[in-house]
């Protein structure tokens, strides 16, 4: 990863970045070489067992008849790790862990581990055959609904994490970081689908990066037609599609045919132009 990362900051003239992915792009060494390079990283965090903070503030939010009281949509827990001596010798940053709760992501999850778990009693009854279902047990000769998963991953519904080795960090800043990652994410599917840059297999350096750079010239022509005209590249493209501008050379005449733009294909096209 380093390499790629200093020769993008080369290219660009940059002195600084901070790399922003989620938490299954980086390993444990590459975030230590993130750091050995002086750089900062925002990275999604794995959340194994429900938070310190969380348990406790459910704690503090139970009532005599031990109803919990719901996380508001939005709130934010906060994690420091600051780090130990052996490791700021090693020039290892202090690091906050950001937990930030979704009302919407946790009824999202819900949901899905609901019907999950509908399956798996569904069959362990014999109602249905055993296939891959996490919340089946399959140790053992009894094969019974895995009750204490069902609870940790209740539990951990519209929880999402964030870690981050940045100074004096704002969680709104880390959290909205991360949370720009939908445009990479829409950037690869566009390449795939729309621009329909599938793999090829070239055997030579001078094809790869030929292929690659067609590929990415694409995807920066697409992004600045979005940008002026608003619109999704699917959109121009079908839209623009049915019209055509024909010239037909008859002697030394020039005769020209042309379908009529609608106003909002025209309008869009001044905007590019």
């Amino acid at each position: 990863m380093l390499p790629a990362i200093r020769a993008f900051m080369t290219a660009h003239h940059l002195t600084d970045v901070t790399i922003v992915a989620d938490a299954g792009m980086v390993s444990k060494a590459n975030r230590n070489a993130i750091e050995d390079a002086g750089l900062s990283y925002i990275i999604g965090a794995r959340i194994p067992q429900v938070p310190y903070q969380v348990l406790a503030w459910r704690k503090a939010h139970t009532n005599a008849d031990g109803e919990v009281q719901d996380i508001p949509d939005g709130h934010v827990f906060t994690q420091p790790w600051p780090a130990t001596q052996n490791q700021k010798t090693a020039t290892r940053r202090d690091k906050v862990t950001y937990y930030r709760y979704s009302a919407d992501s946790a009824r999202r999850s819900l949901h899905g581990i609901n019907t999950q778990v509908t399956k798996a009693e569904q069959a362990v009854a014999g109602k249905t055959a055993i296939k891959r279902n996490r919340f089946v047990k399959l140790a053992g000769g009894d094969r019974p609904v895995n009750r204490d998963l069902e609870a940790k991953a209740s539990a951990l519904a519209g929880l999402k994490g964030y870690v981050t080795n940045l100074t004096a960090p704002d969680p709104d800043f880390v959290i909205g970081a991360h949370h720009q990652l939908w445009h990479i994410e829409k950037s690869f599917r566009m390449s795939k689908h729309d621009l329909r840059a599938r793999p090829i297999y070239h055997h030579k350096r001078e094809s790869i990066d030929a292929h690659l750079t067609i590929v990415f010239t694409a995807l920066a022509v697409t992004h600045f037609i979005e940008d002026r005209t608003g619109w999704s590249i699917k959109k121009f493209v079908r839209t623009a599609r049915r019209h055509r501008t024909i010239k037909i050379r008859a002697g030394t005449q020039t005769l020209i045919a042309e379908d009529p733009l609608p106003a909002d294909l025209h309008d869009a096209l001044a905007m590019i132009n």
